[in-house]
């Protein structure tokens, strides 16, 4: 049976929780989204960042998680902690937490310290536009989006006025991990 929803009404996390079918969506300030299963380059990239960045956190005795899609990350505006007010919930590609008391089984509760997105045609503008403001509105410290046709990562940086700086492109050589100090990721092991 089709279940029918209506893209002009605002829902909340706990009306998103009803919905048993295999379909997957975010909400943006209660409205749907709609999102298609990722096709095999999104995949294989991030399979590559989701071991690299545990590596890294393994290595260096972190105590953060990395977590991938589909995991849902609330994300309240006021600090709300009922799924029945909050209005905003994403799908990130890669999303890594350090503050644990984020996470429970409903997936993470509270902005990440870090998301990467990866692109294909469909998601460039929702990526680049709504993710991003959402992102930044909410405290993300760092904020990656993957290009796999060009072989290339923008890195956006939370600034001390919680606005993202201009982005820096990376094509070659090393990405730094800036919530990471001193730890960088090598291109070519991810393209």
């Amino acid at each position: 049976m089709e279940l029918l929803l209506d893209p002009q009404k605002q829902y909340t996390y706990a009306d998103y929780l009803t919905w048993l079918d295999d379909k997957r969506r975010e909400l943006i300030d209660g409205i749907i989204n709609m999102m298609s299963a990722p096709k095999i380059r999104h995949q294989i990239i991030s399979g590559k960042l989701v071991v690299e960045f545990g590596t890294i956190i393994k290595r260096n005795k972190g105590k953060c998680e990395v977590l991938h899609a589909p995991t849902d990350v609330r994300l309240p505006k006021n600090g709300e902690k009922e799924n029945n007010q909050i209005y905003t919930v994403v799908q990130p590609d890669i999303c890594i937490v350090c503050d644990l008391s984020k996470l429970d089984e409903n997936g993470c509760l509270g902005a990440p310290d870090f998301i990467a997105e990866i692109q294909s045609p469909s998601t460039a503008k929702y990526d680049l536009n709504e993710k991003f403001n959402l992102y930044e509105a909410v405290g993300v410290r760092e904020y990656w989006v993957v290009f796999p046709l060009d072989k290339s990562i923008q890195v956006f940086i939370l600034q001390a006025d919680g606005k993202y700086d201009k982005g820096t492109l990376y094509e070659t050589g090393k990405v730094p991990v800036h919530i990471f100090d001193g730890i960088e990721i090598e291109m070519k092991d991810i393209f």
